[in-house]
């Protein structure tokens, strides 16, 4: 669930489109099969080719960074982190009236995470807490300087104050009004970050956990990836864990009170921003948000 849109505007696309992209781009893996994959996730139509590959294109303008990034910061991520994550191959230009650099990357095996299977679970909630120590820890050095960091900055709470409180007012039928603005009110007065920028993932939620036999196997889409607050990646706790569970994660990760309080604010704009695109057409997304609003209002 992205946290922000720049335009709505969609490019048509299809499977003959995306065909020719490969085959023209990528000439070594022309003429593998290719399969969409539904449900994909709300910033990018996903194709599988062959059996290894996968192709990843933005389906709106805030997405159009994701695939340069991931190219360049994944793979030097990868060996620092417990958990797989995506590799990519290679990133393809605009062609044929797609506007967009678009993603290469190796398939990743593996059934999206579910509350149902992994939400109580005190084990997984260690591990993804492990997760972020790791990420979080990953080489300050490759840090780039505050006024180098374009498309890596995570933003603030306060500037989401707007349409947050828009869309309490919106939602506030649907959920406790008083209790979310208090939620709201008291992340905004909560100390800001004020130790060195660490990595993010940016959208760490339940749909961008992959696992395998039960277990957690990988974490997918890092076009949100930034460094600043770690505050944001809190989100999973409230997106996956129950209130056991989640007292495990916060104490594995050792997260004051400050940093805790900012957490759950994330967990309430990012999926009101979601409930409100996407909740009115999307049953899947509808639930997911329900819950991660209810869970951050829990606490």
């Amino acid at each position: 669930m992205a946290t922000g849109r720049t335009s709505d505007a969609r490019p048509a696309m299809d499977a003959a489109l995306v065909r020719r992209l490969v085959d023209t781009q990528f000439p070594q893996w022309a003429g593998l099969p290719l399969r969409l994959l539904d449900p994909a996730g709300s910033d990018h139509t996903i194709y599988r080719l062959g059996e290894e590959l996968s192709v990843r294109l933005p389906c709106h303008a805030g997405a159009i960074g994701q695939a340069t990034k991931e190219s360049r910061w994944l793979p030097r991520l990868a060996s620092h982190l417990p958990l797989a994550i995506p590799a990519p191959v290679g990133v393809g230009e605009p062609d044929f009236g797609y506007p967009w650099p678009w993603a290469l990357s190796r398939w990743l095996d593996g059934e999206v995470a579910t509350v149902e299977a992994l939400g109580d679970s005190y084990e997984t909630a260690v591990e993804l807490a492990d997760f972020l120590t790791a990420l979080q820890g990953f080489a300050p050095k490759e840090i780039p300087a505050e006024d180098a960091r374009e498309g890596l900055t995570v933003g603030t709470l306060a500037a989401r104050d707007g349409d947050t409180r828009a869309a309490i007012t919106e939602f506030g039928g649907a959920f406790d009004t008083a209790a979310m603005t208090d939620l709201w009110e008291a992340a905004l007065r909560a100390p800001e970050w004020d130790r060195p920028a660490v990595w993010s993932h940016g959208d760490f939620h339940t749909g961008n956990l992959l696992t395998v036999d039960g277990r957690l196997s990988a974490v997918i889409d890092f076009g949100e990836l930034g460094v600043g607050d770690p505050a944001r990646d809190l989100t999973i706790a409230f997106t996956l864990m129950s209130a056991g569970s989640r007292a495990a994660f916060r104490a594995a990760l050792d997260v004051d009170d400050a940093t805790w309080a900012r957490g759950r604010g994330w967990a309430l704009a990012t999926g009101l921003n979601a409930h409100s695109h996407y909740a009115a057409t999307n049953p899947r997304v509808a639930a997911q948000t329900t819950r991660q609003i209810t869970q951050a209002l829990i606490g």
